[in-house]
Parts: structure tokens; C-alpha cells; sequence
């Protein structure tokens, strides 16, 4: 069976680990990837993705072509733009780790709340927090200044694995000494799925990733063939 998910890549040269959202051997399940040309981390997270929407809708068009029936991306922050590719390629979006916080939430103890970890949090604005259904009360904290941020946003070819680790389980220490009536921790940044278990031990919370979002979203997604085309109605069941 051919590939139901198709994943669409930013621009990079970073190595993509096991764990990692890019690595093929990371999924238990056939994917298949589309890179869109230019979409470099520093242009989507620092800067602005509105120039790449088009191309990321191209890139998707041509996922599906060859029979993927649900769309993700390996950026947090186009949560941004999901209603724009849902809409335009008229399939599931799964554009960011974020968009799994009402869920996420809604299993938690009511005097819980979120933590979220991301590889920037002078550029994650309430807008991607909304856009992705983040509730108001999350609290966020960034690896700005780490040397995993540098060698993620600097697309670096090189990566201290350990290092990043370190940075990660800082991290996440810093964020629930902060906010200690955090119950679960969402990881924003698709490259920090390979650090969620270490995380969670670390912190002593459950971590969600885009691995674990995707998943679930894989799950359901149709197998090629299916739904018949939209002129075609559906077999009637007879009993």
C-alpha cells in the first residue's frame, strides 16, 4: 500500500535523526516528502511564511497527486497558514505539534494546565498559539539562545545530538520550576521529537510531540482510492 501521509519539508541541511519528523525510518508507516525550495527555517520562524504559501500549496498538490490523502508539515509555525492549505488542497492539514493542545488539555486535571517548549519564543506570537488552539493560560518557554535553536535556525550540517538533549531536559526543567502546576508538556519545534522521551523522564510529565500527533493523524487517513470522486455517491449498506 502506497504512502497515505505526505510531509512537507522546509529547505534544510541539518541532519534529521531518528526521531526526527524528516527521517523516514522515524514512521512505522510509509510517508512521503516534498521540499519546498527556500522555505528555510530562519525564513518561516524569524521571518515571514506568507511568501512561501503558494509554493507549500504546490508542494502539497503534488503530494496528493500521488495518492497521499492528508497533509503535514515539519514547522510549528505554520500553524499559520493551515486554513489557507486545508482549504486550498481539500485534504486533512496537520500543520503543527500545537494544534493537539485542546485535546491535550481537555484529558488533564482541571487545575493543570499546558507547557509548551519551543525553539523560539520571541517569534512564537499569540496569533500561532490561536491559530493552533492554544489555550490563553499555556505557559511558554523558548531555547532561544541554546545551541539547539543555532543549529536548527542556522541550518546548520552539523548537530551536538548530546548537547541538544541537555539543552532540551534544561528547558523543560526551567519551564515547569516556573509553572509547577504544568501536567503535560507539547513540544512546538518538529526537531525536538527525538528528545520527548528523555524530556518526560527528566520532567516527570508526558510529552507530545509532532510524532505523536501525527500518529494519531495518520490513523485515520483514507487509503488511497477512497473517498470516490465527489460525483460519485457512496455504496448504499444493505441489510
Amino acid at each position: 500500500m502506497g504512502a497515505r501521509l505526505g510531509i512537507l519539508m522546509l529547505d534544510t541541511q541539518f541532519p534529521r535523526i531518528p526521531g526526527d519528523v524528516g527521517n523516514a525510518d522515524t514512521w512505522p508507516f510509509p510517508v512521503r516528502y516534498h521540499v519546498v525550495q527556500g522555505a528555510t527555517p530562519q525564513a518561516i520562524v524569524c521571518n515571514d511564511p506568507e511568501p512561501f504559501v503558494q509554493d507549500f500549496i504546490a508542494a502539497g498538490h503534488d503530494l496528493i497527486a500521488q495518492g497521499c490523502t492528508g497533509i503535514a508539515t515539519t514547522c510549528g509555525f505554520l500553524a499559520l497558514i493551515r486554513p489557507r492549505l486545508s482549504q486550498a488542497l481539500g485534504v486533512p492539514v496537520a500543520a503543527s505539534a500545537l494544534e493537539q493542545a485542546a485535546q491535550v488539555q481537555s484529558m488533564l486535571p482541571p487545575d493543570q494546565r499546558l507547557g509548551i517548549l519551543t525553539i523560539s519564543r520571541s517569534s512564537l506570537t499569540r496569533s500561532h498559539l490561536d491559530a493552533a488552539g492554544v489555550p490563553g493560560n499555556a505557559a511558554v518557554h523558548g531555547l532561544d539562545h541554546s545551541g539547539f535553536a543555532a543549529s536548527i535556525l542556522g541550518n546548520c550540517r552539523d548537530l551536538d545530538v548530546q548537547a541538544a538533549k541537555s539543552d532540551m531536559i534544561n528547558a523543560a526543567r526551567s519551564l515547569v520550576y516556573a509553572a509547577p502546576d504544568i501536567g503535560a508538556i507539547i513540544l512546538e519545534c518538529t526537531n525536538m521529537a527525538p528528545y520527548a522521551n528523555d524530556i518526560a523522564r527528566a520532567v516527570q510529565r508526558p510529552v507530545y510531540s509532532i510524532v505523536s500527533y501525527l500518529g494519531w493523524f495518520h490513523a485515520g487517513l483514507v487509503p488511497m482510492g477512497f473517498p470516490p470522486p465527489r460525483n460519485q455517491p457512496l455504496a448504499k449498506l444493505t441489510l
